[in-house]
């Protein structure tokens, strides 16, 4: 670890066996969380209704929560739909957004976490707040933290047995025994809106083609970075860029893969 190989290995088996993966998702996102996961080789759908999703999490090969655009109606589904993909044994990602912030997130987002979950992403402010440290978070923004987030995140990995991935400058990936950073990326990610939210999806479409939870998220992360490396090349404005990022996922080559990777 890190092999590109390996790396490069999971990107073809997305695009051979195109899991379908179950998103319940941030409203103001949903349509770059579904291009993200097709450019990364995977099938996105987008099912919300109580009277669906367990039926939608049978079918599934990993189920994306994310609770940005979160009503109470939508944390019911979620939960029903956890509990489906727990019983099916499939990877459940949790990208608690704007944990901190307000009450009813940081409250839905711990129920969540409760209820079994396989990969907990969020800035270091939303992971510092659900690891029970002082942080600060505005909107949906990470304003800052007490302590080092790679501790904290550690420490909340152990205690819930999950994978922790904070994402930021240096996206840190723990499992609590394992901990990797990575560093590919680009700043015009942090001017779109949504970079965010398509790295969750991208981190579910590779759960649902790897057999180690750890790995995969590390991988994923690090080819959603080279895609953004990639696409800013050529890009002078954030929407261009926006538009080159999803092209640049569908593009990836084992060459990139070898090249760019950053991880440590």
């Amino acid at each position: 670890m890190p092999d590109a190989k390996e790396m490069y290995g999971l990107i073809l088996k997305m695009r051979e066996r195109r899991p379908l993966i179950h998103h319940i998702t941030n409203w103001v996102t949903i349509y770059d969380c579904a291009q993200i996961t097709r450019a990364a080789g995977a099938l996105p759908v987008m099912a919300h209704a109580k009277e669906e999703v367990e039926e939608m999490a049978s079918l599934a090969s990993a189920l994306v929560i994310n609770i940005g655009t979160l009503t109470p109606e939508l944390i019911e589904s979620a939960i029903l739909a956890q509990k489906k993909a727990n019983e099916m044994g499939i990877p459940v990602v949790l990208d608690a957004v704007g944990a901190g912030a307000t009450r009813l997130r940081t409250e839905s987002a711990v129920r969540i976490m409760n209820s079994g979950i396989s990969v907990l992403k969020g800035n270091y402010g939303e992971i510092a707040t659900l690891a029970g440290s002082n942080a600060e978070v505005r909107g949906v923004e990470s304003m800052g933290l007490e302590g080092e987030i790679e501790e904290i995140a550690e420490k909340l990995a152990v205690e819930r047995n999950f994978v922790v991935a904070a994402t930021g400058k240096e996206d840190i990936v723990t499992d609590g025994k394992r901990t990797a950073k990575v560093l590919n990326g680009h700043e015009l990610m942090g001017a779109v809106v949504g970079t965010g939210c398509m790295a969750t999806s991208v981190i579910g479409s590779f759960l649902a083609v790897s057999g180690d939870v750890f790995s995969g998220t590390v991988y994923a992360l690090s080819a959603y970075g080279i895609a953004g490396e990639m696409a800013a090349r050529n890009s002078k404005a954030p929407m261009e860029f926006k538009h080159r990022l999803m092209d640049s996922m569908a593009l990836i080559s084992e060459k990139d893969c070898e090249r760019m990777r950053v991880i440590s």
